[in-house]
């Protein structure tokens, strides 16, 4: 996992804009889904975001999913600036039913070696790295649902 100091890079608890702040990877009991996104990526908002709604439903219960807004590959803006239309999306349009957190310089995206946008990081209970991947089309969701179905059964 990415370091600073000791500790891995992970969203800080002032990040998250939107739902409970999600602990890191090694300190969550069960599988996790995190997906970098941006809200000016088309495929993030028209396929990753609906898709990742799709997946929360499906598995929910047991594979804890985190989004995180990442100015990596975009624009870089201040927190003003982001924050008030991010949360806008979360809770009026895309009515996000888990946390939001923000990589305002898009340091964490960098640190887990994400390509762009939307990337998705897949782990297991404990924090194990399972499956990095990067994209939204068909391939890449098929590939990520047969993954958290084994994970959600297995848990």
């Amino acid at each position: 996992m990415p370091y600073r100091g000791g500790m891995t890079l992970w969203p800080s608890i002032d990040t998250f804009v939107h739902g409970t702040p999600v602990p890191s990877p090694e300190q969550v009991n069960r599988p996790m889904l995190v997906m970098f996104f941006n809200l000016e990526c088309a495929g993030c908002v028209s396929r990753g975001i609906p898709f990742m709604k799709r997946l929360h439903a499906e598995f929910g219960e047991a594979v804890q999913m985190l989004v995180i807004h990442t100015a990596h590959g975009h624009r870089q803006l201040p927190r003003q600036d982001v924050e008030p239309t991010l949360v806008r999306f979360a809770q009026s349009f895309a009515k996000l039913p888990f946390p939001v957190a923000l990589d305002l310089d898009g340091e964490i995206a960098q640190a887990w070696r994400t390509e762009g946008t939307p990337h998705w990081l897949v782990f297991g209970a404990g924090g194990e790295l399972l499956r990095s991947l990067y994209g939204s089309q068909e391939n890449a969701q098929t590939r990520l649902e047969y993954l958290l179905a084994e994970l959600a059964t297995s848990s």
